[in-house]
């Protein structure tokens, strides 16, 4: 090697072991403060009060040593998942380019019709996108609406909540919402995705470890996280993202996985049979609640019991359960107080985690990571009540994200000993779900060693945890949407 050649390999590895001690650093202080999400160089220098980020590395190292916990997930969890994320960005994951180009064509076909739809029913042509003149359309014009709210510039809202309370008063409200979803979907998604491929047509999204204060990841430049999943439209836009030639689409998705952590973290004996048993939870809570057989529960009892269950879990608060399920407030409290009645042991524990979170000013998951509430000591009391909805979720949550976090260290790590490292490649993390690109013949080995691996994450790392069974879903397929 010349010394020309040799200068610019160390030059390349020096810039290499400065992005890892970043990430790294990064890592570290997302461990020490929750609030520090994506933390830049200068958040890093400023807490550290170093002039570079070796120093403020080896600062931010001494801090963590201090917490044996902390430290733990650093090194077995947060550190070893570096190298596994800078991969799956690295290779991305390919897009059928003219199937994004005809779904344009249709979907801006779709926006003209339905604003000419809108300039019908509103009696004149505006702009659909200014809040001001659709205000002035549905308030001044149409008179929608009694009591209106205003934003804090004085105007009135159309936000989606408040157009959501309006659709039963006009059919306009429900071509508006339509029209926005449409929107929003063909320029954040739609139109921009095909102009970001690479030369074989794979988007890289940059996933974000530390970009979310419950532990859970979170991507950009594109964000893949908040494609629909229940809309038409979000399902054909899943249809764009594809398997390369001689590969197929494998998904592996946790089971409920937040109602299991809730169970597991609470102990509350009545959840954990329902898992214990493999009964639908809803299903089974609706049955309790309702106090009628499990082959009995209706649908509508089941979705009641859906909502309670995750309303619950994220602090939702009996007015915001009534606008939720459509009912009375008289219905809500009922449904609420029967549930308090049917889960004490769940309900003591949000409560008890609620308490603990005012006195620590954290939360903690099951493995030990924090996030951090300081609103909980506000002298104001709205802050203290969005800090206590945010306590209630946080162990949850983050349990969740620590699972998820683990299991891709521990698939990594098996596919390696399987030698299928080349067959079966992670592409995507997307809430409770890992997608994968499989070489076809490897299909049902890489499927049977993920799930595997992905069921006995509590029973490798968190034995005395390990009360009920952690179900993994799998699909293959040649697109996302088939998933």
């Amino acid at each position: 090697m010349t010394k020309t050649a040799s200068a610019k390999s160390s030059k390349k590895e020096a810039t290499y072991l400065q992005t890892l001690e970043f990430k790294e650093a990064q890592a570290m202080l997302f461990l020490i403060d929750s609030d520090k999400t994506d933390p830049s160089l200068e958040d890093i220098l400023m807490y550290t009060n170093t002039k570079d980020i070796s120093n403020a590395h080896k600062a931010l190292f001494s801090e963590l040593s201090r917490n044996e916990t902390l430290l733990d997930l650093y090194e077995n969890v947060d550190k070893p998942l570096i190298p596994i994320v800078e991969k799956m960005e690295e290779v991305g994951i390919k897009i059928d380019v003219p199937y994004f180009f005809s779904l344009s064509k249709k979907y801006h076909e779709d926006l003209a019709i339905l604003e000419k739809d809108i300039w019908k029913y509103a009696g004149r042509e505006f702009l659909i996108t200014s809040p001001k003149q659709l205000g002035e359309v549905l308030y001044d014009e149409l008179r929608l609406g009694e009591k209106i709210k205003k934003t804090a510039g004085g105007a009135r809202s159309t936000n989606a909540d408040m157009l959501d309370s309006l659709k039963a008063e006009h059919p306009i409200i429900e071509k508006v919402l339509e029209y926005r979803e449409i929107q929003k979907l063909l320029s954040t998604y739609i139109d921009p995705l095909p102009k970001l491929i690479d030369f074989e047509s794979r988007i890289h999204t940059h996933f974000l470890h530390t970009g979310a204060a419950t532990g859970r990841f979170a991507s950009r430049d594109p964000n893949l996280q908040n494609i629909p999943i229940k809309t038409e439209a979000g399902a054909a836009i899943r249809k764009g993202f594809v398997a390369k030639d001689g590969y197929v689409l494998l998904s592996c998705d946790y089971s409920q996985i937040e109602l299991r952590c809730a169970a597991i973290l609470s102990g509350d004996e009545r959840l954990l049979e329902t898992f214990k048993k493999g009964e639908d939870s809803h299903a089974s809570v609706a049955s309790r609640v309702f106090n009628v057989p499990l082959d009995e529960v209706s649908k509508d009892q089941r979705r009641i019991a859906k909502v309670l269950n995750f309303g619950i879990l994220y602090g939702m608060g009996v007015n915001a359960l009534k606008d939720t399920l459509g009912s009375d407030r008289k219905s809500a409290q009922e449904f609420y107080d029967t549930y308090k009645k049917t889960f004490p042991t769940l309900v003591s524990y949000l409560e008890e985690v609620k308490m603990q979170a005012k006195r620590n000013g954290y939360t903690e998951t099951l493995f030990g990571r924090q996030r951090q509430l300081k609103m909980m000591r506000s002298p104001l009391p709205f802050i203290r009540a969005q800090g206590e909805r945010m306590a209630v979720n946080a162990p949850i949550q983050g349990t969740n994200a620590d699972i998820m976090r683990i299991a891709l260290i521990d698939i990594t790590q098996a596919l390696e000993e399987k030698k299928l490292t080349k067959h079966a490649i992670p592409l995507l993390q997307i809430h409770d779900e890992f997608i994968f690109e499989v070489a076809k013949g490897y299909e049902e080995q890489a499927k049977d060693t993920i799930v595997s691996v992905m069921e006995a994450v509590l029973k490798k790392h968190k034995k005395e945890a390990d009360l009920i069974p952690i179900l993994v879903s799998s699909e293959i397929g040649s697109t996302w949407g088939d998933l």
